[in-house]
């Protein structure tokens, strides 16, 4: 599966691209393209990449990720199994700011637009009532052509630019390389997503990619602006907390599954980036009725 700059052509008569997929599993590696990009899930769920950020997704969940922002969604094992039943469906809009034509995001109207596009160079999440409200308008866009479906994004744009449901997904700085970086990165984040829940040296990292230690932890945190030890952290914490919501497991064989064979070094790092206990962590999502996430990667 080699990564290469991706590229999403629309239609003939359609100056940008919008499709609804309904895939066995979200099979794009890591990757990045020159367009902007709004994802909606309509089902299934697993871990996202977007720049050097690590999270889960869900269902209804809807981001806006800006151009050259490199990103990767991946279902769990369990969907790519040749005798699952399970689908992962999505509706994707690529658009570039030459798509509504010359010079049309130079105008004044669109002053708050042009805004938002640059928050998106660290990928926006949607939330709230305007995830529903553009939701809605991005469905309607599947059924739509031609003059109809530039006016939807125009009202998809509009509602961007004057809501403050949204929280920014990465850090700053983070831009597409080249394909041969990227097939590199893609071996390492599947090899994480694979292997975060036992001991990683950094050696067996750094050999899958043909490099010498030193030379793999320059090359990642060029790339990630994070070290690994710090990204494979937060893969293993972000898994614990959700297995904390989702299942009723004792703290260490959570600490355990989520690749920590010391509980205290577990309870440490978990407080450092979340400030509070594993144990207070389960207790207010309980308390505050958060909801149950499926299995991830």
């Amino acid at each position: 599966m080699k990564p290469v700059l991706e590229h999403l052509p629309p239609k003939e008569e359609e100056s940008f691209f919008v499709q609804a997929f309904d895939l066995p599993y979200f099979g794009t590696p890591w990757h990045y393209h020159p367009e902007f990009e709004l994802v909606l899930i309509e089902e299934s769920e697993g871990k996202r990449f977007v720049g050097n950020a690590t999270s889960d997704f869900k269902k209804g969940d809807l981001s806006f990720l800006g151009a050259n922002l490199p990103h990767l969604y991946r279902n769990p094992p369990v969907y790519y199994d040749k005798h699952s039943s399970l689908r992962a469906k999505s509706i994707v809009i690529h658009f570039r700011e030459a798509s509504l034509g010359k010079d049309f995001f130079s105008l004044p109207q669109m002053k708050k637009v042009n805004q938002f596009l640059e928050r998106s160079a660290q990928g926006v999440d949607i939330l709230g009532n305007s995830c529903k409200a553009i939701a809605a308008k991005m469905r309607e866009m599947t059924c739509t052509t031609g003059i109809s479906r530039l006016v939807l994004l125009l009202e998809i744009l509009d509602m961007l630019a004057g809501t403050d449901e949204y929280s920014l997904v990465s850090g700053a700085g983070i831009v597409g390389h080249n394909s041969f970086d990227a097939d590199r990165l893609n071996k390492v984040f599947q090899f994480i997503l694979q292997n975060f829940h036992r001991e990683i040296r950094l050696e067996e990292a750094a050999s899958l990619v043909y490099m010498t230690r030193t030379s793999f932890c320059r090359f990642f945190l060029e790339r990630t602006k994070r070290t690994f030890s710090d990204y494979l952290c937060e893969v293993r914490l972000n898994h614990a907390a959700k297995l904390l919501i989702e299942k009723d497991l004792k703290i260490t064989r959570i600490a355990s599954e989520s690749g920590y064979n010391n509980l205290s070094n577990f309870n440490r790092q978990f407080k450092e980036k979340y400030k509070m206990s594993p144990q207070q962590y389960r207790q207010l999502y309980l308390k505050e009725k958060a909801p149950v996430f499926m299995e991830g990667v």
